[in-house]
């Protein structure tokens, strides 16, 4: 199950980095970033942010250094998240309730790196 989570995990950080951000498939991204960050070098920002989406699904897939992995994804994702949700909830897919499926996606890391894995490791 630990591996299915890292792949799927990591997979999120793919399709958002590289075909929400990078490829601009979804243009709604860069609107975010334009409001939040800057209008002029919004596209620059946003290919950016992809890049470093990318990095992260590189990162996971690896297995180095875990847990400090983990507790990165979870402070950029509840940062981000309550970024968003204070000064663009409109432009959110979900509105309001993206901090739920936030959240959802932050427990969801926790409990592969900090609860499965330490019983796969436990049982070895």
């Amino acid at each position: 199950m630990n591996k299915i989570f890292n792949y799927f995990i990591a997979a999120v950080w793919l399709i958002n980095g590289l075909f929400c951000k990078v490829l601009n498939l979804v243009p709604r991204h860069q609107e975010i970033v334009s409001r939040i960050l800057s209008d002029d070098h919004s596209r620059i920002l946003t290919i950016l942010i992809g890049i470093s989406e990318i990095i992260m699904a590189v990162w996971i897939l690896s297995g180095f250094k875990t847990k400090l992995n983990a507790i990165t994804q979870i402070a950029i994702i509840a940062s981000m998240n309550i970024l968003e949700f204070i000064l663009v909830p409109d432009l959110l897919l979900w509105g309001h309730y993206n901090s739920l499926f936030a959240f959802l996606f932050i427990v969801l890391i926790y409990f592969n790196e900090f609860y499965l894995k330490q019983k796969i490791t436990k049982i070895s």
